[in-house]
């Protein structure tokens, strides 16, 4: 059974960008979405999968993906998803070997930033980087298919903190 290993953090600062990549724009909606899991279609670049992701919150979910073709991609957004999509660049940061995501976010979205590591177990140590801030891998409404229904620019200024 695929499993991701995935922790979650809000970042400090900016300096980030001084070793992040060109980045590239990903576009993806929900085709379902509910308390066992969430089925997404993701526009990366010039590719596109659909995603089968348990729906447990913590660092450690099922995680199912395939490619697909991004015409097909294209037409399930428009025509199967929820109105709401989630929209972001997706940087990739080397630190010491290890692969920081740091996703930020526009449209309904704009404000949010958040880095995300990959890991091989869930104890595994990897490097805290300066621009690193608090971790937020058990807080759901950090997770995109949380913010399809509840977008960051409806949160509360507290929420936001």
């Amino acid at each position: 059974m695929p499993i991701e290993i995935e922790r979650k953090f809000l970042l400090a600062d900016e300096s980030w960008r001084h070793d992040a990549d060109a980045g590239i724009k990903m576009r993806q909606g929900y085709l379902s979405n509910n308390s066992k899991s969430s089925i997404r279609v993701r526009i990366s670049g010039d590719e596109a999968a659909l995603n089968i992701k348990s729906a447990e919150p913590g660092c450690i979910r099922r995680e199912y993906e395939y490619p697909i073709p991004v015409l097909e991609a294209e037409e399930l957004l428009a025509d199967l998803c929820h109105d709401a999509q989630v929209e972001k660049v997706r940087y990739h940061v080397d630190v010491s070997g290890f692969i920081w995501e740091i996703d930020v976010f526009f449209g309904e979205n704009e404000g949010l930033v958040v880095a995300e590591i990959e890991l091989e177990d869930i104890n595994q140590e990897f490097p805290i980087p300066s621009w690193l801030g608090c971790e937020v891998s058990d807080e759901i409404r950090y997770y995109n298919s949380h913010l399809i229904s509840y977008p960051y620019c409806s949160w509360s200024c507290e929420e936001k903190l």
